[in-house]
């Protein structure tokens, strides 16, 4: 875009809580436009999620045209009241951050064996989406450095189920002791939010041009560590959910002074995404007047130099018959103790693993496989929402709508002469484990994760209203 305009007076009419200092500074990016994006603020948020075809094949419905599996619904209804949500089969997710997907595909490392960092990852919609994205060989580390949203983070990868993702808790200099290990970097930073005012009144509220100075700061340190981190010949793909020029296109030229070159993202012009040139870096914008979605901004720089393919590690998988056997043999595996949870991981990536836990704070190296119960493993909460676990191990409890939104609520459930550990199911997808105890279930999903509400404040899900 790179068009300015002379400062003019704000809309009048503006909706409640936005400062007026904030229209002062559109209008100098969108000149009469202002008004339009003013209207739309006032407007009700799109609904959108994306769907983990891993484990379901979603419903039919309106897509969002920049994401396969992105999709939007009339109006927002209750996922707390829908199993499939809790098994990890879709992440509710603001659908202008899905344009996360065209700048993987652009990147051209979506089909390769790679090293991937988000490093300012919770709540977990760019990891989710970026583990979908990518080879299914590739190594995901989806770091926080917020010790109460890395426990959010963690618990959403959980639940997507995915192999070869490692969560981390570790400040963003920390990187600094894994210089050039990864192939592509995403840091999807904290900003000052304007692009979420629609939606969040917290956003509304705190609001101000100290703030904006302040998100420019963390950025820049951010962006500092991750460009170290990024190997010669990879891709940093940067966002916000704000459209201060300061936090974006400013942050992007310096990685342009530092020999970066941006890569040109496809956008097809009836997505009506727009395309920012400003400070010599090629960029896109989201506006809610014109794309149904928030704001949101997006850029794609790659390292100058000749990048080298991740190294394999030539080890020797576990061949013992213990809690590995209830994962698929679709790699070989290796186990990791963090405590007492045992984690499975891949073992070609076993080198690799290593230097990050000597560098990192390593919360998750890998599938949650194993939790030790009075000296013996038995079945880890998140195994049950795993990919690769073989479910032919153990015997399957299928659950009717009723009986999982009693699971989740944290009930027993009865039953005749049920003992061991079984696999609840829900539409044939795990869902978690429950402990035979004779004439009941014994019920195993965390405490932290289940419905506290009896009734849905909200229309269900449409797809659940059938079962």
């Amino acid at each position: 875009m790179g068009r300015t305009a002379q400062r003019r007076p704000r809309p009048t009419a503006t909706p409640a809580e936005i400062p007026s200092t904030f229209f002062d500074r559109l209008c100098v990016q969108l000149g009469d436009e202002v008004d339009g994006l003013a209207d739309a603020l006032r407007t009700p948020s799109p609904v959108s999620f994306r769907v983990n075809k891993a484990k379901w094949d979603g419903p039919d419905g309106e897509h969002v045209s920049w994401c396969a599996n992105g999709y939007y619904l009339p109006e927002r209804p209750a996922f707390t009241f829908d199993p499939l949500h809790h098994a990890g089969c879709y992440y509710v997710q603001e659908a202008s951050s899905m344009l996360l997907e065209q700048a993987v595909i652009a990147s051209g490392l979506d089909r390769e064996r790679i090293i991937a960092l988000d490093l300012c990852a919770a709540p977990g919609g760019k990891s989710t989406h970026l583990r979908s994205l990518l080879h299914t060989d590739a190594l995901l580390v989806a770091n926080e450095i917020d010790r109460k949203r890395h426990v959010i983070l963690q618990e959403n990868l959980w639940k997507w189920g995915a192999t070869n993702t490692v969560v981390t808790n570790s400040a963003p200099k920390q990187f600094e002791r894994l210089p050039e290990l990864f192939d592509l970097i995403v840091v999807d930073a904290p900003c000052s939010g304007e692009g979420m005012f629609r939606k969040d009144a917290f956003a509304r509220e705190q609001w101000n041009e100290s703030l904006v100075e302040q998100c420019v700061a963390m950025q820049r340190d951010a962006l500092t560590f991750a460009w170290e981190s990024l190997k010669p010949g990879g891709v940093l793909i940067y966002s916000t959910c704000t459209w201060e020029v300061a936090e974006n296109e400013a942050q992007v030229a310096r990685l342009v002074e530092r020999g970066g070159t941006c890569i040109p993202i496809p956008m097809d012009p009836s997505w009506d995404v727009v395309r920012s040139a400003r400070l010599g870096v090629d960029a896109f914008r989201c506006y809610p007047h014109r794309v149904k979605g928030e704001g949101f901004f997006i850029a794609a720089v790659r390292k100058p130099g000749e990048r080298t393919p991740a190294r394999m590690t030539d080890v020797r998988a576990d061949e013992s018959d213990g809690p590995t056997k209830w994962l698929r043999a679709t790699r070989p595996w290796i186990t990791l103790e963090e405590g007492d949870e045992l984690f499975a991981t891949d073992a070609t990536w076993g080198d690799t693993l290593q230097r990050i836990r000597a560098a990192l704070n390593v919360v998750s190296p890998g599938i949650p496989l194993a939790e030790r119960k009075a000296n013996e493993w038995r079945p880890h909460t998140a195994l049950a929402l795993a990919e690769d676990l073989d479910p032919s191990r153990f015997a399957r409890v299928p659950f009717n709508m009723e009986e999982a939104l009693s699971y989740l609520r944290g009930n027993a459930l009865p039953a005749a002469a049920a003992q061991g550990i079984a696999l609840a199911t829900y539409q044939g997808v795990g869902l978690g484990w429950l402990q035979g105890a004779g004439n009941r279930w014994n019920n195993r999903w965390p405490t932290p994760w289940r419905i506290r509400s009896q009734h849905p404040n909200a229309p269900r899900v449409s797809w659940s209203q059938a079962h």
